[in-house]
């Protein structure tokens, strides 16, 4: 089982998670912000890992330390989990509707970090989520796991269902990509993805 715990404590947040990515697409405990929960739900669901979180954040000040420690922290266990990511399928791709948004993601875990983050959200706030939060998550993430991700929202409304199809999205894609192929080698005419 490819598993990896990660915990991280600074003034602002006290993190401890944990991912399996051969999981049976759970997600257990909470951030202390209800709409983000529940895209971590979908991401685990739909990517068919099995997630562990808690977290205690300084929500008083606003979401910002709390999501993107928790990308930073997700971005390290991915990592971790992966080890020398031998036979992986290493890229994934996945166009994602949800009612009138569709969403198109496509990732590299080259060991190489980058995000494009092509999404337009015209409400500020979900709940008490603030939706500028979901391109530092996204961008915490794909710095600490070490992956090229282009995120781009083709077109949609409904801010709730563009950040919807964005985790649904991210699940599918990175599901693909730590799959594994027939051959056991690791897929770069390198030899190595760091």
């Amino acid at each position: 089982m490819r598993e990896a715990s990660i915990t991280r404590t600074t003034k602002e947040t006290d993190i401890r998670l944990s991912i399996c990515l051969d999981g049976k697409g759970t997600f257990e405990g909470t951030s202390g912000i209800g709409f983000f929960d529940h895209m971590l739900t979908l991401f685990a669901a739909h990517g068919g890992f099995d997630l562990k979180l808690f977290a205690k954040g300084d929500l008083e000040v606003d979401n910002h330390h709390t999501v993107e420690d928790i990308g930073i922290c997700l971005g390290q266990a991915i990592a971790k989990a992966l080890g020398d990511k031998s036979g992986i399928t290493r890229y994934g791709t996945f166009f994602c509707p949800m009612d009138e948004a569709l969403s198109r993601i496509v990732l590299d875990l080259s060991g190489r970090p980058y995000l494009v983050f092509d999404v337009d959200i015209a409400v500020e706030r979900i709940g008490t989520f603030e939706t500028e939060m979901v391109r530092e998550f996204f961008l915490a993430l794909a710095s600490n796991s070490g992956m090229t991700l282009h995120i781009a929202c083709l077109y949609g409304v409904n801010g709730h269902h563009i950040v919807e199809s964005l985790f649904k999205g991210f699940g599918h894609a990175l599901g693909e990509a730590v799959s594994f192929r027939k051959d056991k080698s690791v897929l770069s005419t390198k030899g190595v993805l760091v």
